[in-house]
């Protein structure tokens, strides 16, 4: 099995930083994409930004210029800095990963719990 951890978020005023974390760890042969997504209440969840083994990159228009993401491969670990934040980006933010276990090489696609961001005006 593959777990995710996440960290990171909290309560942060219009205009501030946070950084979320995300560690995965378990049956891991390879991770081909990483994720961040986030989900406000009564919408629905939304792709923030993922990125590639080899380090390409897809974020939402939304946070295209604040956010950035990255990644460790060697740790399977994954950050994702968010700068300028805005009361909009408030959400519950989710880490994903897509890759192949060691057993077999089975796909697997896991989630984590969810780290709550909020951003005050």
């Amino acid at each position: 099995q593959v777990q995710l951890v996440e960290s990171g978020g909290g309560l942060v005023q219009a205009g501030g930083s946070l950084r979320l974390s995300c560690a995965a760890s378990g049956n891991i042969l390879s991770i081909n994409f990483m994720g961040w997504y986030r989900q406000a209440p009564g919408a629905q969840r939304e792709l923030v930004a993922r990125i590639t083994t080899r380090g390409s990159t897809d974020y939402a228009d939304s946070v295209k210029g604040r956010f950035t993401i990255s990644r460790d491969n060697a740790k399977n670990t994954m950050w994702l800095q968010m700068s300028s934040l805005k009361p909009e980006d408030t959400a519950v933010y989710y880490c994903n990963a897509d890759g192949r276990q060691l057993w077999l090489g089975q796909h697997f696609n896991v989630w984590g719990q969810g780290t709550q961001v909020t951003v005050s005006s």
